[in-house]
This record gives C-alpha cells, structure tokens and sequence, in this order.
C-alpha cells in the first residue's frame, strides 16, 4: 500500500446541503452518506463559488473564482491551459478517473439565449479573428469532447485523455434518463434500442403526477445512469487495486438534476403527500423580493419557463411531488455509494482512502415557491453538503463532529492537495481547510464570495442578470447589476431569508459594513497570476 493516500471523491448535481439525513432532514433516507458524516467532518456552511454547474465544476477544479478561470456562465468552456488540481495529482503520480458527467466542456451546441450585442447601425463590425477580447481563443481545439451531436454522429467519438488531469474517463452528459456520452454507448449495446426505452415519450403512465419534468421511466434500475456510475467506480477502484500507484477517482452522478426520473422502487419511495416544503414557500406574493415576484406573475399568466433549465413559480402539489422524487433519486445515490464502501473494503482499500461527498449546487426545491435554479442566493441554492472522511483510524479530523466555519467549492482543491503532501499552484484562491477538519474552528473564512453572471434572461428581464453575494456567520449581502436590486438578510433571526433588510433604517449600519466587506472580498478575488514577467 503506497504512503500517499487514495482519494474518492463524490458528488452530486444540483443537491442543497439539508437534502441529506446527517444535515437534519428526518424524512430522506440517507444512511451510506450519514456514515460517512459520522466517522468524518460535515460542514454546514459550506458555499459554492457560483450558483450554476459548468461554472462551479470550473471552480472546483481550479480552486478559482469564476471571474478569473472564465468559465462565468453555462456555455463557456473551462480553457484546456487551465491548471487543474487534477493535473498536479497526476504529475505527482497518482492515477486519476473520472466516471459520470464532467461538465467542464458544452454538451450542447444550441445559440447562446443571450447572442452578443448588435452591431450599431453605421458601424463596421470587426473581422472574426478580433471580434472578441481574446483573439483566437478556442483555436487549439479539443472543445467538443463533451458535445451530444459527437457522440451522436461519430460512434469513434471518446474523451481524448489526459482530459483536464484525468487519465481514464467514462463520461455522462445531460441529466436523469436520458444521459448521453459513455453511458448511452453502454444502455444501447445491452437493452437494444434504447429511443424506444427512455424519455418521457415512453414513460409509464402514472397520472398521479402533475410537476413539471416529472415522468416515470422504464429504464430499470439496475440500468438506470446512477446505477451505471456505480459500476464504472467499481471497475476503476479494481483497476487500481492492481497498481502500485495511488489514486484519485471523482465519481459523479448526475442527479438528483431535474427532470425527476427516479427509476423502479425509487419513484414510490417517498409520498408526496408526505413532504414538508420550506416555510418560505407559504410566503405572501406581495412581499417576495422582486424577481421572486416577477416569476410568479410569469407563471400565473401562462408564461412560466416550466420545461426550461431557470427557476420557475410551482404550485404546493407540483412542489411536493418534486421533492418526493428528488428524495428517490437522493435514495438510490446513497444505496451506490454504499456499494462504494463495501468495495474499496473488499479490495483493502478503505485503510488508505479519504472519501469526500459534496454537490455542485443546490435547488430551490420549493423555497419561495420556485423550483430548480436561478440567480437568487438562497441558501437552498448556494449552501451544499461538504462531508470529509478520512480511513478509519486515522486521527487528522474531528471525527462525527460538524463545523459552522464558512469555507467553500474554491477551498477543495488546496485542501486535496495538501493532504497529499502537495502545495497549491500560482493563482489558486482556495483555502486549506485541513485545520478546521483538525477542530481549529479559528481556521475558517471570515467571508464567502459567490459570483454568478446569468445565461439566459430571467425574472422579466430581456438581458441576463450579473450578481455578487457575500455572506458572513450572521448575514448575507446580494448585490445585482440590474435593475437596482440587493438584498440585505440576518441569517440568524430569519434563517428563511424572508425579511430584506436592505432598506431598514434600523440596519443601515450592518448595510455599510456587508458594501465594504464585498468590496473587499473583490479585491482579494483578483487574480495573482501570472507572474510578473520583470521589472519595468
């Protein structure tokens, strides 16, 4: 067994942090994951760099801001120069895997919802090479690895390795049972046709569901694309069994994302009756927050984006329902991960394997009455799971204890990285969290800075919004570039976010402090890298 340890690191698409037993939800199953909190360190104020997934996976593998990387919305792919932390596991050695959805590159190839300005009238435009700020910026190719019309057209189409660090691949693209990439390759070679097994086209009736996105597929469970990851990991964690070389596998699974598809006994596991949704979702349509509001109307007059990838109005019934499969998809995830477990321990792997589980985002999920995601930081939106588990024995964390020190998606890869006896490149923003995970409660962050600039108009808007949101052990601060909007919250009174605060005399002071402590935050974001090539 080599002296470096072995990592396994796990997450989820689009899961907020009290969607899991160990987090204080007494309805979901979860005990595979709540086991893993138990023997290891569980953060419960742990954020995301930004509230959308391309951009946060970008985060999560540069341990940088979305400003800097570039990846700053949906549709922008994470450059190939990038610096990954991948990459410096690889060059010290280590074998890494990536089985499931990557989302680093566009998986479609659709028009941008929001296309670059108009030429003004009059105006030449300039010539393709200069058209935008960075001239030939995608010219080295390999930008289409994880494109859908690929692996459509091309049967010979893979991931070309090393991809971003990654030494071995299986990929999944899209969302619940219409997955595409490695996956799709596998589902055809074993159940034939598989246009004729899956999406909501060949769903199982089941009238008793109205939520939007919601359908029960034939696609079995031991078919179904989680089940599929499960197995892919299990190969991986064989094949490096076999080594004389650590490893570092990311296993990903692409759910509990929308659309709600949890396959066989997983649709039935939860009643949506049942379902308690959160007390902001009963609040008053006159009070809401603007865009909140706006979504409402949209959606009271027929225009709700209800199929859509934004955050949309939803009624108690679709809510409820939502939820109810969004735990089944949880349920079946935790039941794989336990798989997980019982492998690495039938292959002797457990004794050097740090185990992490975390999520790329979170899920209104019934907050305010909306569901899915938009560019509103809730904290169901930006607050993940963030679970650290070291082998058994081992004495590096607070083992079955929780912190409230605030950290985030940046803070992972400098702290992989340190526990693998190796330091950070130039540039990366993110935080060593090995002291908190020792109990050094001191350790943790004064602040957390998210970005988020949107893909697409929303909240009534004809122009995407941009948004910065800094949040603190007591309050939170969102800041919008349009139309006027911010948002003043005190997380400890009002932990539902219902009360802003932003114009209330009586917390002018807090205001002015929460302007400055963003400010800041901004600039200690900026970047550091290069290096300065010399003096003047």
């Amino acid at each position: 067994m080599t002296s470096k340890p072995n990592f396994l690191f796990i997450t989820t698409d689009q899961q907020r942090a009290d969607h899991l037993g160990c987090y204080g939800n007494a309805q979901i199953r979860t005990p595979h994951i709540d086991s893993l909190a138990n023997r290891g360190r569980r953060f419960d104020r742990f954020y995301v760099a930004t509230g959308v997934c391309m951009a946060n996976r970008a985060s999560l593998m540069t341990g940088r801001m979305p400003s800097l990387h570039g990846t700053r919305c949906n549709g922008i792919p994470l450059a190939r120069n990038a610096t990954t932390f991948v990459d410096l596991l690889r060059d010290a050695g280590y074998y890494t895997g990536l089985v499931g959805k990557c989302h680093l590159q566009n998986m479609t190839d659709m028009p941008p919802e929001a296309p670059p300005d108009p030429v003004p009238a009059g105006l030449t435009p300039p010539v393709e090479a200069h058209a935008d700020a960075v001239k030939n910026r995608w010219s080295e190719g390999g930008y289409d690895m994880e494109l859908l019309r690929k692996w459509r057209d091309d049967p010979a189409h893979r991931v070309q390795t090393p991809y971003y660090g990654f030494d071995h691949v299986d990929l999944c693209t899209m969302h619940a049972d219409m997955v595409e990439g490695d996956y799709a390759r596998w589902l055809h070679e074993v159940a034939g046709d598989i246009d004729r097994l899956r999406g909501p086209k060949n769903a199982i009736p089941d009238d008793r569901y109205t939520a939007p996105q919601a359908y029960r597929t034939r696609v079995p469970e031991h078919q179904y694309p989680s089940a599929w990851v499960g197995d892919r990991a299990d190969d991986f964690l064989e094949s490096a069994a076999r080594r004389k070389q650590p490893f570092f596998l990311h296993c990903s699974f692409a759910d509990p994302h929308h659309p709600f598809t949890p396959p066989g006994k997983y649709w039935d596991m939860y009643d949506p009756k049942d379902m308690v949704l959160p007390a902001s979702f009963y609040q008053s349509a006159d009070s809401s927050f603007a865009p909140v509001a706006a979504l409402h109307r949209e959606r009271a007059q027929g225009r709700g984006r209800i199929n859509s990838t934004v955050g949309f109005a939803a009624t108690e019934r679709e809510a409820k329902e939502a939820l109810a499969l969004t735990y089944g998809m949880i349920s079946m995830i935790d039941d794989v991960v336990g798989r997980l477990m019982a492998k690495l321990a039938a292959l002797g792997l457990d004794r050097n394997t740090v185990v992490i589980f975390t999520s790329d985002h979170g899920d209104f999920m019934g907050d305010h009455g909306l569901l899915l995601k938009s560019a509103l930081h809730y904290q169901s939106l930006i607050r993940v799971p963030f679970i650290w588990a070291e082998p058994p024995g081992a004495a590096l964390t607070a083992a079955g204890q929780s912190t409230h020190a605030l950290a985030g998606t940046v803070d992972i890869p400098a702290t992989i990285l340190a526990r693998a006896q190796l330091a950070s490149f130039h540039g990366m923003q993110g935080r060593n969290l090995l002291p908190l995970l020792a109990g050094h409660e001191a350790a943790g962050r004064d602040a957390v800075l998210i970005e988020e600039d949107g893909h697409a108009p929303t909240f009534g808007l004809t122009v995407p919004v941009r948004v910065r949101t800094v949040v603190t052990a007591t309050h939170r601060l969102t800041l919008y570039d349009q139309p006027g909007w911010s948002e003043l919250y005190d997380l400890r009174s009002d932990p539902n976010e219902l009360v802003n605060l932003i114009d209330d005399p009586r917390h002018a002071s807090e205001r002015a402090h929460m302007f400055e402590l963003l400010a800041r935050e901004l600039m200690m974001a900026d970047d550091r890298s290069p290096f300065p090539l010399g003096r003047a």
